[in-house]
């Protein structure tokens, strides 16, 4: 297994023990690295700067993929340029935000990092923005560092690229995190805490979690419905499968946290939103204090932030969308649960908020 991999892009001969990747440099399984197109990937230099920094690639509408083994990765990305100013956005396997606009000045230079946990055998960095650039990068084994597992349901999940702009809150969260953790988005959509359990979906994180890793857990979409796959009842059911969750955590000495369900767009004439999910939301703030979890009421941060957005404002947190405003829903959209990518941002936010204020040991270093 190759513990580092070292990168320089652009124009000329590669530094510093890197491997050179230019505006050519097309993704090829024996090769193992490249962009996924290079149509519109260019690459410069500059006179003005030095080492690394005198020249680098424009990733315009592509990623740059890299085969390694499954495992937790350090990614350290040098970003900049000697001339003039520069904007970089990247995403990382299905979507996941790692860095929203990047901006640096002409002739500044910065060291972003961020770690990712890999299982499907690849790297995958998507790049967009209004100049974006990479001038140099590193992936570095790290398997010590804290791994972030979410288990949950479609408002959690990494939509897929094909659904933009649809997007979990999940999928947002690693914009907030620094290299000290990895975010693993395990939810799907779909599943409550049954369902996700029958699936062995549950067992793939025991297979992969270690000493000190958290478990993040919102269900209860989910649970609601009549179909006996999923369906559990609050003070039962629902507690007893979210219990396991607990119980399997604490065996791998990881942290659990529980989650209350995101509350859905739905309100009263008085703008009230109301409230959908019930004795769920009961039963895990009780099981929560019966157990000693660590509680994000996201039901509750949820419900203050949509009411003061109030109906019409809401509308820009979940899928609505006017015929072709997005490419990918033509014919528009009105979805009350789910969201699109600037309120998937917001619901992020408020999740690390209340992370940050229950100064969990594992990962209160690692907030940006």
């Amino acid at each position: 297994m190759t513990d580092v991999f070292r990168f320089d892009f652009g124009i000329g001969a590669a530094r510093d023990e890197h491997v050179k990747v230019t505006d050519s440099t097309l993704y090829e399984p024996d090769r193992g690295y490249g962009f996924s197109s290079v149509t519109k990937v260019a690459a410069k230099s500059r006179e003005e700067a030095e080492g690394m920094g005198s020249d680098f690639c424009i990733p315009v509408e592509t990623s740059f993929l890299l085969d390694v083994e499954n495992g937790v990765y350090t990614v350290n990305l040098l970003i900049g340029d000697a001339i003039t100013a520069t904007e970089t956005t990247i995403k990382a396997g299905c979507g996941r935000l790692v860095a929203q606009r990047l901006r640096t000045v002409a002739g500044e230079f910065i060291r972003y990092s961020f770690s990712l946990s890999v299982r499907d055998g690849q790297i995958r960095l998507a790049f967009t923005g209004l100049a974006p650039r990479i001038n140099a990068l590193e992936v570095l084994s790290s398997n010590q560092t804290v791994t972030v597992f979410l288990a949950g349901d479609s408002t959690v999940t990494d939509q897929p690229e094909d659904g933009y702009p649809y997007a979990g809150w999940g999928q947002m969260l690693p914009k907030w995190f620094k290299q000290d953790a990895a975010i693993e988005n395990r939810a799907v959509s779909g599943r409550s805490s049954k369902s996700f359990i029958g699936e062995g979906r549950l067992d793939e994180i025991w297979q992969w979690m270690k000493p000190r890793d958290v478990l993040i857990i919102q269900f209860g979409h989910n649970d609601q419905k009549p179909d006996e796959e999923r369906r559990t009842e609050p003070f039962t059911t629902y507690k007893e499968y979210l219990k396991r969750y607990i119980d399997g955590a604490r065996q791998r000495e990881a942290l659990p946290v529980l989650v209350t369900s995101v509350q859905r767009r739905f309100y009263e004439a008085d703008g009230r939103l109301i409230d959908t999910h019930g004795d769920y939301l009961i039963a895990m703030r009780e099981l929560a204090e019966e157990e000693n979890v660590p509680l994000i009421d996201l039901a509750e941060e949820s419900r203050k932030l949509f009411e003061e957005l109030g109906p019409e404002a809401t509308k820009s947190v979940f899928m609505w969308a006017a015929p072709g405003e997005f490419m990918n829903f033509p014919n528009g959209v009105e979805d009350n649960t789910h969201f699109q990518e600037r309120g998937a941002l917001q619901v992020a936010g408020l999740v690390v908020e209340q992370l940050k204020q229950l100064r969990l040991g594992a990962i209160q270093v690692a907030f940006r």
